[in-house]
């Protein structure tokens, strides 16, 4: 799931004290927190329920939820990861089938797959949004494949019509990785509500948060009995003759987590449409910036702004997007360049397949084709890491502080450009 990936990359504490201290959702300063979570808390521990199994909080939050979304059934779990996992649970493949997934995003996503003892088959992204296309997907396809998996990367709706058909035609479910997209749309419809099962995560930087957790939505009666069990242990609550139905885990959400969580949806709908605008008056600012590409929104969707990604032209900003990151961050502008560093196939757990001790399972009944991760075959994916910046966004931001960051920008790219000019006159001139 395409969580929290470059957290541990955004570091507020070096920004300069005499410069102005952007806020930021790793701490109080970019999050909503306040007498809203202070009393469902304080409501939980009074009750003494903190287990969701009994108590009222977690199943009001799933209520609101999925309503909020727009669908019938949500199951609240333990992380975003956790949600993936009762999706790819929910689909139950058998051992060896494949669903095509996406190499730009958090290792949550990905690893599920493998525990449910199916292959991760990477497809190709597009190099301006690093989502995955119809096109890309259709690529990967074979007679293994048994779903595909779409990451709305930064909030960034993929565009799913063309995808739904792909889908139809092959007869494969859709899994929709929504933990950057919370209320980000194509048409008007949510995502999360477009595939059979929608992924959302509660982590400590999402658009709602309760510092883990995670949300699993979906509009089909069967698929929610599925997910729900996966989630309790296949433990068939209110049930007349309960039993372990199968395989499962305990990654159910506690009362005050659920109690947080509530608190933070009800004020949604207001974050993400003030990030929407914080987003839109950068986007405004930057668009004559040479070399600076801002977020790529088509028509009729809406990007939910997880992070701000724009694109670094190398050939236009000299040093393209790590040159400008080293130039805004010593700005007092915190940011990411090249978003995760590399494909998700590069890092160990796939690319050396370890897995359950040294048994490389489920890797050993893959396809050659199905491992295939030669550059040439994600040219898109490289190309994209290569020029993505990825600055941090949250609802406390101001226009202020996006009137700063855009000028940071702006007076980072003109040096770096106007050096480089110096350099190249200095040496024709010798």
């Amino acid at each position: 799931m395409a969580g929290g990936a470059t957290t541990e990359r955004f570091n507020p504490k070096s920004q300069p004290s005499s410069l102005p201290r952007l806020p930021c959702d790793q701490n109080g300063s970019g999050r909503t927190f306040g007498d809203e979570e202070l009393r469902a808390v304080s409501e939980v521990l009074e009750a003494g329920v903190l287990t969701s199994t009994k108590g009222s909080f977690v199943r009001a939050l799933e209520s609101e939820f999925a309503e909020t979304i727009g669908t019938r059934h949500a199951h609240a779990c333990s992380s975003g990861t956790s949600a993936i996992h009762a999706a790819v649970a929910a689909i139950d493949p058998e051992p060896g089938e494949e669903i095509i997934v996406s190499p730009v995003t958090d290792m949550g996503a990905l690893t599920p797959v493998l525990y449910q003892g199916a292959i991760p088959v990477f497809a190709d992204v597009d190099p301006v949004t690093g989502n995955l296309t119809a096109e890309t997907i259709q690529e990967r396809i074979s007679d293994r494949t048994r779903a595909i998996m779409v990451t709305h990367l930064f909030g960034n709706p993929c565009d799913m019509e063309p995808i739904m058909s792909l889908a139809g035609r092959h007869q494969l479910p859709v899994i929709e990785d929504c933990a950057q997209a919370f209320l980000a749309s194509t048409e008007g419809a949510n995502l999360g509500t477009l595939g059979a099962v929608g992924c959302f995560s509660l982590q400590q930087g999402q658009h709602v948060t309760c510092g883990e957790g995670g949300l699993v939505v979906t509009a089909n009666a069967d698929l929610s009995r599925r997910l729900r069990l996966f989630i309790n242990k296949a433990w068939g609550y209110g049930d007349p003759d309960p039993d372990h139905y199968f395989l499962a885990l305990n990654s159910r959400m506690s009362e005050l987590q659920g109690a947080v969580a509530l608190a933070q949806t009800r004020k949604a709908t207001d974050s993400v449409d003030h990030r929407v605008h914080m987003a839109e008056l950068l986007t405004h600012r930057l668009r004559g910036c040479p070399g600076i590409t801002p977020p790529l929104v088509a028509p009729g969707q809406r990007h939910a702004y997880w992070r701000y990604a724009m694109l670094v032209q190398p050939d236009v900003i000299p040093g393209g997007a790590s040159a400008l990151a080293e130039r805004l961050q010593a700005a007092g502008v915190a940011c990411a360049p090249h978003y995760v560093g590399k494909p998700a196939f590069a890092c160990k757990v796939i690319a050396e397949q370890r897995t359950f001790g040294n048994s490389r399972f489920p890797f050993t009944l893959a396809r050659d084709e199905a491992t295939d991760y030669r550059p040439e075959r994600f040219r898109g994916t490289h190309k994209f890491l290569e020029d993505v910046l990825v600055l941090p966004w949250n609802e406390s931001l101001q226009s202020a502080h996006v009137e700063f960051m855009a000028t940071s920008i702006e007076s980072a790219a003109t040096t770096l450009r106007d050096e480089a000019s110096r350099v190249l006159a200095s040496s024709v001139s010798c």
